[in-house]
């Protein structure tokens, strides 16, 4: 499988302040430090009650690929950055250890879904490229994954090249919008870099382009008689487009021994005309010809028109899944947690006014607990680096917001999510095959309850601290409230 970052270098690609904390932390005598950083977010988009991990295999392109080359160390030499950190940038190599939930998996609020371990100017140099590649395909893999949960068991194709912020946007959104749930795109680039099914059949200028619809219906199914589809609402939906393709099915695609495959609708009330087309069609004897529907839709409007008894098989999402237009913004941060000294981590932790800006501090691990009867995720758990969860044990879960609100569970399977991808700046991790990752996907959501995955105030999944790591944060918290008395 060929890759789109395969030829080009991004190392440059950072915030500036990157850089100058870079140069500082060289001038200060503090390449070497270890650091240790978190990325996680605080909302879940739409309010919904999830997120779906996404973007890591092309962090692990980027990771691999870091080096700065000759024009990039001119720009600093220009900027009057040290000379011995000049030097050091000339023979850069990325030594990290990184840690990451794999793609496809739901995640939550507050906890780690990628941490990274390393010098401190390896670790920051890094914070931009994580930070735009997971949130950009999170958000957009989150958004398909609701437009799949409102269309259910109908088929869901993303068409949003044309209306995404840019290029990169466009392969790489498509590529997430597969993971979440979409069945293919209209992106092509994506089915020969990455396996997603390309799929496509006319715009309304081919029919304009001809004398009349039924000749550009006619032309259309001669050429393609086996993967019929006809786009029929460029003139009159009813009058002439389901006509005139029923006509066209009659004439080129039955005789050479195939069956219509559909029609699409891009516009008006697509309910309304799918209930009259579909009427249409099966009195035409196909009963098998589907109907697509497009035309800025998104789950809302899908969910709406199935209950109003829409006959739509499959939906193309653009505008709306592309950009992720109700929710724009995957608000992941990377924060610093911890500093080694002599070797031992040392908790660190951010304050604010703003209490969902209080990070949790030190180095950690994240577990997930399964039922064992049911499958049914129960809670997320965040522990301490060297705290094991022992699940042949009952184990006391409580809330981190309201520490009184306790419960204890047992007889469940305590899941590791992060797992380990550099190991000193060397890649141990192979990535899935998409298809394998979109798979994976669909079986993690499936864990989730119902109550989670709805649309309109669903039930807050809990992400809950180890009784050491609260601890831990209660003791920072308190120690820095007294400073400030």
């Amino acid at each position: 499988m060929s890759n789109t970052l395969e030829s080009r270098n991004l190392t440059m690609l950072v915030d500036f302040y990157e850089m100058t904390m870079a140069n500082g932390y060289f001038t200060n005598g503090m390449k070497d430090k270890i650091a240790y950083f978190d990325m996680f977010f605080r909302t879940v988009p739409d309010k919904g009650g999830f997120a779906i991990m996404a973007g890591l295999r092309q962090l692990i392109d980027y990771l691999k690929n870091l080096k700065f080359t000759q024009k990039d160390i001119e720009l600093f030499e220009r900027k009057g950055f040290n000379e011995d950190f000049i030097n050091y940038l000339r023979e850069f190599r990325f030594s990290c250890d990184v840690w990451a939930i794999p793609e496809g998996t739901p995640i939550f609020p507050g906890e780690p879904i990628i941490t990274v371990k390393g010098p401190v100017i390896e670790a920051q140099l890094i914070e931009t490229m994580i930070l735009l590649t997971i949130n950009h395909q999170s958000l957009i893999a989150t958004k398909a994954n609701r437009l799949k949960r409102a269309a259910g068991d109908r088929t869901i194709m993303e068409f949003g090249s044309r209306r995404a912020q840019g290029y990169d946007a466009a392969i790489y959104g498509a590529r997430a919008a597969y993971i979440g749930g979409c069945d293919a795109t209209a992106c092509t680039i994506d089915e020969r870099d990455f396996g997603v099914p390309a799929v496509g059949t006319m715009a309304h200028s081919w029919v304009q382009l001809f004398g009349d619809e039924l000749e550009a219906f006619c032309a259309y199914a001669r050429q393609y008689p086996d993967n019929c589809t006809l786009l029929v609402d460029t003139y009159n939906v009813l009058k002439s487009g389901i006509p005139n393709a029923i006509e066209a099915f009659k004439r080129e695609v039955l005789p050479r021994g195939y069956r219509p495959k559909g029609i699409r609708i891009d516009s008006g009330d697509i309910t309304y005309l799918s209930k009259k087309a579909r009427k249409m069609l099966d009195d035409a004897g196909f009963p098998d010809c589907k109907i697509v529907a497009s035309n800025s839709l998104d789950e809302i409007i899908i969910r709406d028109m199935l209950i109003q008894g829409a006959k739509v098989d499959s939906f193309g999402v653009g505008e709306r899944l592309i950009t992720a237009a109700s929710t724009p913004v995957f608000g992941g941060v990377y924060k610093i947690v911890a500093v080694e000294e002599n070797g031992v981590p040392v908790p660190r932790i951010k304050l604010s006014e703003n209490v969902q800006k209080i990070t949790t501090p030190c180095a950690k691990k994240v577990y997930r607990l399964f039922d064992r009867e049911t499958g049914k995720a129960i809670a997320d758990v965040i522990t301490l680096l060297d705290e094991e969860i022992d699940d042949s044990k009952s184990y006391e879960l409580f809330d981190p917001n309201y520490t009184w609100k306790r419960k204890n569970v047992s007889n469940f399977i305590a899941k590791p999510l992060l797992i380990k991808i550099f190991d000193k700046g060397e890649c141990c991790y192979d990535s899935p095959d998409i298809k394998d990752i979109k798979k994976y996907c669909n079986e993690q959501v499936e864990t989730l309850w119902d109550e989670v995955k709805r649309f309109e105030n669903p039930h807050t999944y809990y992400v809950d601290l180890s009784q050491k790591l609260w601890d831990e944060k209660k003791r920072l918290l308190d120690e820095h409230s007294r400073k400030s008395v």
